[in-house]
């Protein structure tokens, strides 16, 4: 008996849909990972900018209460204008601090669970579902 040898195996015809399906799902799931975090990325940044805008507000007030009125009224008229911020998740400390009047903070808490963040695979490392953000600003120069 004699057995011919086959050589080696030259088909290549779908290699690129093997690759393909290999390939897919990491990539898809790679896009939906840095879209996720892309969004809570951005969230995270329009607080921060809502934050520091809120405190250069405080420039305007004589007395804290007149600063602290001006903060507020910053932040109910202008929170919903900053991308990915919902003003019913907002809330918010203002004043001076308490150990230096020259200096006025507003620190603003988010609460983020409502983010597609969350619905990621579970073993990803992901972020605090509250963000935390402040500024601080001297007052009159000095």
């Amino acid at each position: 008996m004699v057995l011919r040898s086959l050589g080696p195996l030259r088909d290549t015809r779908g290699t690129a849909a093997i690759e393909f399906a290999i390939l897919t799902p990491v990539f898809l799931l790679m896009l939906t990972g840095m879209m996720a975090y892309g969004i809570y990325f951005g969230a995270a940044h329009a607080m921060q900018q809502l934050a520091a805008d809120a405190a250069r507000t405080a420039i305007a007030g004589r007395n804290q209460d007149e600063r602290d009125r001006l903060v507020e009224a910053y932040l109910a008229r202008n929170a919903a204008a900053y991308m990915l911020i919902d003003p019913d998740r907002l809330d918010h400390v203002i004043g001076d601090h308490p150990g230096d009047a020259n200096q006025y903070v507003v620190e603003l808490r988010y609460d983020a669970s409502h983010l597609p963040i969350w619905n990621l695979y579970p073993p990803l490392p992901l972020p605090g579902r509250q963000i935390v953000s402040g500024a601080s600003i001297r007052r009159g120069g000095i």
